[in-house]
């Protein structure tokens, strides 16, 4: 059963792909991931803030005297709050290439559009296969709208496209007033596939203490809804690559974002969870599912439920809503 896949221009032997997760920052678990027939690595991402941190730094070292607002460098966080330095992030990229044969897709992560993004350039030669750009934000300034905001997201992937010639990826969030539009512009800027979606880390409070606590919490399968519908909808669009992360927890989720129209399917929580083993019994579920159903390769699968090819394109539309609403009337009028 031929299960590759093409994802941002790369051949995979299948369309599992280990997520951004500390797991890199350890070869040996690298090296497991590999031996498990991971088809891929991400890594988490190089902030913004840690390459302004160094910025910042170098500045200062060379301009001490002259700095006349040095307070304004202690709203960056401190360095030993990430795990990889600048330099280190692109020693490790080395490194991993050094160590395994797969693909290496490495991450940039930040809001804004300035000097930092040259580092695409800098990755690309530590020897990445391809790059995802994490656009991850959370705009509260009421003065800022949303044409200003994607306006500068333009900017960064002009600007990181100027600096590297390796693929690029956009890790989005679903947070746009018209995520269609933005994507087709994304793609006419450079792009070269999508990630559906960025998690963002939700804040909770203390009741007790006043105070806003944060807490790392795993995915599970109902996110994955979110982004079927969307991964429906944009590859019936767009000649482009798109990769599913957030939600795959088994072979259904994972057939279920295929179905979709996902080139590649990233795992994170679930390899957390239950370790790099899950790579080797997901493709061969995903082989023998294809047997069972008569399905010669992937590619005959990939797509089949996506806006252009499924049966019934209201399921992905407002009027498959009202359906569901007057479904859930009818079961309560009957007492059930």
């Amino acid at each position: 059963m031929n299960l590759s896949t093409k994802y941002l221009g790369l051949t995979l032997k299948h369309p599992f792909v280990m997520g951004a997760s500390p797991l890199v920052d350890d070869l040996d678990q690298v090296s497991r991931l590999e031996e498990a027939g991971a088809a891929a690595i991400v890594m988490h991402s190089l902030f913004e803030e840690q390459l302004v941190l160094e910025q910042v730094a170098a500045h200062a070292t060379t301009e001490f005297c002259a700095d006349s607002s040095a307070e304004a460098s202690s709203y960056l966080p401190e360095p030993t709050e990430f795990a990889l330095g600048p330099d280190e992030y692109l020693e490790q990229i080395y490194r991993i290439k050094k160590r395994v044969d797969l693909p290496v897709i490495a991450s940039l992560n930040g809001v804004s559009a300035h000097g930092w993004l040259y580092y695409a350039g800098l990755i690309q030669e530590a020897g990445a296969d391809a790059l995802e750009l994490n656009l991850y934000a959370i705009n509260s300034d009421p003065d800022r709208s949303g044409v200003s905001i994607e306006a500068e997201e333009l900017e960064m992937i002009q600007q990181v496209k100027t600096h590297a010639t390796i693929p690029v990826a956009l890790k989005l969030s679903p947070y746009y007033t018209s995520l269609a539009h933005f994507v087709r512009r994304a793609s006419g800027a450079g792009v070269d596939g999508f990630v559906l979606f960025n998690r963002f880390y939700q804040p909770d409070f203390d009741i007790d203490e006043l105070e806003v606590t944060h807490r790392l919490r795993l995915s599970d399968s109902s996110e994955l809804l979110l982004r079927l519908r969307w991964l429906a909808i944009l590859s019936a669009q767009n000649q482009t690559s798109f990769a599913v992360t957030g939600g795959v927890h088994g072979i259904v989720d994972a057939l279920k974002a295929l179905m979709a129209g996902a080139d590649a399917v990233q795992l994170v929580s679930e390899i957390l969870q239950r370790g790099p083993r899950r790579f080797t019994e997901l493709r061969a579920e995903l082989g023998r599912w294809l047997e069972e159903h008569d399905y010669d390769s992937l590619d005959q699968l990939r797509g089949s439920l996506n806006l252009s090819r499924c049966p019934d394109p209201s399921a992905y539309e407002r009027a498959h809503y009202t359906k569901i609403l007057q479904s859930w009337r009818s079961l309560d009028s009957t007492g059930e």
